[in-house]
This record gives structure tokens, C-alpha cells and sequence, in this order.
């Protein structure tokens, strides 16, 4: 059985719930299965149209930052669930 691509919607939703609790890049990275270059891309798009926003660490290393989904992110990946709930059907 060959790969199956993703869409668009399904690696924003997997993006935006990994980053809910706030996750530095590359451990965000690698949970949603991207390489570098996509990723970042995806990351910028999301960053640009305010649904993660970059946060300090004060925890551990204040030197890293994180990545949080913001509120207009977690109305995005609400909405996102609820397409996939009919989707996948």
C-alpha cells in the first residue's frame, strides 16, 4: 500500500493541535511528520496569519523559544475537527 499525501487542512490541524500546550520547532516538526522545508513553510503561514504564536521558554531555556496556538487558532482547529468528523465518515 503506498503512501497517502496529506492535505493542506490535515497538516494545518495536525500542526495547530501539536502546538496547543506551546512545543519548540523541532519537536513540533517531527510530531507532524515534515521535513525542514515544508515545515517551515507551513510554520510561516501560520505564523503570518496569527493562529501560532512564538512565546519564551522562561521553564527551561529562555534562549528557545516555543510555538503556541493562538485563540484564532484554537477557533481554526475546532472548525478543522469538525470537517474531518464529516470527512471521514
Amino acid at each position: 500500500m503506498g503512501r497517502v499525501r496529506r492535505s493542506r487542512a490535515e497538516v494545518i490541524l495536525n500542526i495547530l493541535n501539536e502546538a496547543l500546550k506551546g512545543v519548540n520547532k523541532t519537536r513540533l516538526m517531527y510530531r507532524c511528520n515534515l521535513n525542514f522545508t515544508r515545515f517551515n513553510h507551513y510554520l510561516q503561514d501560520l505564523l503570518d496569519a496569527g493562529l501560532i504564536e512564538r512565546i519564551k521558554d522562561e521553564t527551561s531555556n529562555p534562549a528557545v523559544p516555543l510555538y503556541k496556538t493562538t485563540e484564532k487558532g484554537k477557533e481554526l482547529l475546532t472548525v478543522l475537527r469538525k470537517a474531518d468528523e464529516f470527512i471521514s465518515i
